[in-house]
């Protein structure tokens, strides 16, 4: 239920408003094709899982197979990306609040939900898989109701959209591409950031009971998620209510009953896309937590970050990553309107370093294996490193489109100052414990939680 909580988050939601705004119908496509990519890089993934399952995957396998430079910076920057998230989960919640509430300021919704979460997430890992558990069934029961619904308005006519509903709107207003080729491809960035969190069955793999038999079923009904909650939803949305309503800032799901005047409808759609957006931040503190004891445990982050209070959580990285998410409670005091774009940015430049890490270490470990150094995996990727060498290509491709946006690229320079952090943390560490460049990462051995 994690990985498909991870799968359904507000850049469906929300994010997807602005992408149909620029994209039209080809906006399916768009998340199809990246969909196909997400795939390749979760069967890496799975591979790297299934050789060696531990927690903080992604660090210790990027330590393993690139270097212990790459182990720390992968580790620090997939924190980032959840600290960012959340900001970003916050600022959709808190916009969500406003459907029914909107005389209450956007940044006292986003600091209440940061505090209830935080809550949730220092109590126990057992409380935080209950929680999630159930925001995940909410969404998804949710979604196929409202794909059930839509093709009820297209088949039977009902609704105040029965007139003007049809398979038809998803050409029939200046085509596919109404916007050129060029528009669709510049929304893969924002469609990049509606897959980030798949990858969150890795953190979670060094504490489950099963990997063997629960990772595999996890990452293969992977694509099934993405056709139905993505592809699917969308194709019936885009066929209720033409594009050319929908807009940024507003939640396509919610406008579109809205639009078909089902009582009630609306508002339990806006309750839907509100526990979407808690489940992300809950999945974000889990998992800040976590790569945070990971760190510590390598001597990458001050060892206090590895302890585990009494009910057995990394009580202290919860709490300052936590504390960090309150920046965005502060974007939604300053800039309301464009806290959500500017977060979402950064967060995609830190999960395309993360997805990179982990192709680059599946291609190092299937080199490993064909020469004999290292055991095959149980869960062997499809077409070994050549889809992981495709998806890195891609990452590459949505890159320089985010360099090519003059709004989105503002993560570019975050990301820079980033690097020039991490390079500094990384000589100050050397200067403190030079042996710290020699270790791989299969020397660590993390404690059960």
């Amino acid at each position: 239920m994690i990985a498909i909580g991870g799968a359904i988050g507000v850049g469906l939601f929300m994010g997807a408003g602005a992408n149909i705004a620029k994209a039209g119908p080809s906006i399916i496509l768009m998340y199809a094709l990246a969909g196909v990519v997400i795939f390749f890089i979760m069967r890496a993934l799975g591979e790297l899982l299934l050789y060696r399952p531990v927690s903080g995957s992604f660090a210790e396998y990027a330590r393993e197979f690139l270097g212990p430079f790459f182990g720390f910076a992968t580790g620090w920057t997939y924190w980032l990306m959840w600290v960012v998230t959340g900001m970003a989960e916050l600022t959709a919640a808190a916009i969500y609040i406003h459907f029914w509430f909107p005389q209450i300021p956007q940044w006292v919704s986003a600091l209440v939900f940061l505090v209830v979460l935080f809550g949730v997430n220092l109590i126990s890992v057992k409380i935080f898989g209950e929680v999630e558990f159930w925001f995940s069934m909410i969404k998804v029961t949710a979604i196929i109701g409202m794909i059930v619904i839509g093709l009820g308005v297209l088949t039977l006519g009902f609704s105040d959209a029965g007139e003007t509903a049809g398979a038809a709107n998803l050409w029939a207003h200046d085509g596919i591409f109404p916007n050129g080729i060029g528009s669709s491809l510049m929304t893969l960035q924002g469609v990049m950031f509606a897959y980030l969190a798949v990858e969150l069955v890795g953190v979670t793999a060094g504490e489950s009971e099963n990997p063997e038999k629960t990772l595999p079923k996890a990452i293969n009904t992977l694509p099934w998620r993405i056709i139905v909650f993505y592809v699917g939803a969308l194709s019936v949305i885009l066929a209720v209510v033409k594009w050319t309503e929908f807009s940024a800032g507003n939640s396509p799901f919610v406008h579109a009953f809205e639009k078909m005047g089902i009582p009630l409808a609306a508002g339990i759609v806006n309750f839907v896309v509100l526990t979407a957006a808690l489940s992300s931040c809950n999945s974000g503190m889990y998992s800040t937590g976590r790569m945070l004891r990971d760190l510590a445990a390598n001597s990458e982050a001050p060892t206090v970050f590895g302890r585990l209070n009494s009910r057995r959580t990394p009580a202290l990285g919860i709490t300052v990553s936590a504390a960090l998410m309150g920046i965005g409670v502060v974007l939604n005091y300053v800039v309301p309107e464009k806290a959500f774009g500017y977060v979402t940015s950064v967060a995609t430049a830190a999960g395309i370093w993360t997805w990179m890490m982990i192709l680059a270490s599946h291609i190092r470990y299937r080199r490993a294996v064909e020469a004999g150094r290292l055991p095959a995996s149980s869960f062997p990727a499809p077409g070994g490193a050549l889809f992981s060498w495709v998806a890195v290509a891609f990452l590459a491709l949505v890159t320089c489109l985010i360099a090519y946006d003059k709004d989105a690229r503002v993560c570019l320079y975050v990301a820079a100052v980033w690097a020039v952090g991490l390079a500094g943390g990384w000589q100050f560490l050397k200067r403190r414990n030079p042996a710290i460049t020699e270790r791989t990462g299969r020397e660590y051995v993390p404690a059960a939680d």
